[in-house]
């Protein structure tokens, strides 16, 4: 089902003279000897984007994933854009987030960076946070408009579709509009940083991944490829 999503951020990437960056070949695929599914990954830098990554699992008719997370360069305080989309196939159940994940919750930041995405909860209501987030603060790094559904997977693939188009629309616009200052890369810098260490705590795919692929892999896969600034600075004694 989400051959079309990477497929269209790809073309994203390109269309914005973006660069393949590396992801280690056991990182970039790995094929589960558990059972049925493969991973592959990908990650790239835009202008403005100094990484941009995605992921998508095929698990056959049981499970399939994609997740796509952008991190600005840190002369730029914009939002983070996040994607994860879950369907289950046998139960026809489907799972999004989308998001512009704020690096800050004060009013003024939410007010400058927000407009687009809370235009885009009013369009789809079948979007709209209905339910408390499972595994995280959602007052943490996420908005209070972001794009959250479960339900059937029959019901909701046309407007997911559609909304996913229009948000990476809004991120692009969103985007394009921000001014560098180089004065806040070191501030930027440590809030995302702050956010890779919190998510690599709490990322609830650390557990799926592992039971397709194993402990000692999804380990590396989280710090390694997902959140890389998770891992701890050795430092000389």
């Amino acid at each position: 089902m989400f051959t079309h999503f990477l497929d269209t951020l790809a073309d994203e990437v390109q269309a914005r003279s973006g660069v393949p960056l590396p992801v280690p070949g056991e990182l970039a695929e790995c094929r589960s000897t558990r059972k049925e599914g493969v991973i592959r990954s990908w990650a790239w830098a835009l202008p403005g984007i100094r990484r941009l990554r995605a992921t998508r699992l095929d698990a056959g008719n049981v499970l399939q994933v994609f997740n796509a997370v952008a991190f600005p360069e840190t002369d730029r305080q914009q939002p983070l854009l996040g994607i994860d989309l879950l369907q289950f196939g046998l139960r026809d159940k489907l799972v999004a987030v989308m998001d512009f994940q704020p690096l800050r919750q004060d009013p003024d930041y939410l007010e400058r960076y927000m407009g687009g995405l809370k235009a885009l909860q009013q369009r789809f209501p079948a979007f709209a946070v209905g339910e408390e987030m499972r595994h995280y603060d959602a007052n943490r790094y996420f908005s209070p408009w972001l794009l959250f559904a479960r339900g059937p997977a029959t019901d909701l693939k046309e407007s997911l579709r559609n909304a996913f188009e229009l948000l990476l629309q809004a991120y692009w616009t969103l985007h394009d509009a921000e001014q560098p200052d180089p004065r806040q890369q070191a501030g930027v810098e440590a809030l995302q940083n702050d956010y890779a260490h919190y998510s690599a705590r709490k990322d609830p795919a650390h557990g799926l991944f592992a039971s397709y692929f194993g402990k000692s892999w999804a380990d590396r896969f989280l710090h390694e490829f997902l959140f890389p600034e998770s891992i701890p600075t050795r430092t000389t004694p």
